[in-house]
């Protein structure tokens, strides 16, 4: 059974950092890119950043470039994201997604399609506030 499950959300004051992970498990991650979207109050779903784990492509949005990096550890079946200098912007569940697209420097600000992943997790709540 193909399952992802996010963890390492929580509260964190403007400036600060989170790790969040998105491990898979009923699959390998080899053949996949993994994507992470995130969806705040009232808004609709923004895709946040793609990691390939095939070629090592990566996309990050202009919202978080800088800030976010993704990674993968093999070993453990599970993608990263590490967020740094959070904003209060930043609050929203943030989901990970898989897709069978497995390079990432396809997309870009106008091009990010949710249709492109297959399998979600359940989700993850950051919350950016002092």
């Amino acid at each position: 059974q193909v399952q992802l499950v996010e963890s390492g959300g929580g509260l964190v004051q403007p400036g600060g950092s989170l790790r969040l992970s998105c491990a898979a498990s009923g699959f390998t991650l080899d053949y996949y890119a993994i994507g992470w979207f995130r969806q705040a109050p009232g808004k609709g779903r923004e895709g946040v950043s793609c990691i390939s784990n095939h070629d090592g492509s990566t996309y990050y949005a202009d919202s978080v470039k800088g800030r976010f990096t993704s990674s993968t550890d093999n070993a453990k079946n599970t993608v990263s994201l590490q967020m740094n200098s959070l904003k209060p912007d930043d609050t929203a569940v943030y989901h990970c997604a898989a897709s069978i697209f497995m390079d990432c420097a396809r997309y870009s600000g106008r091009y990010f399609p949710e249709a492109d992943f297959g399998s979600w997790g359940q989700g993850t709540q950051v919350t950016v506030s002092s």
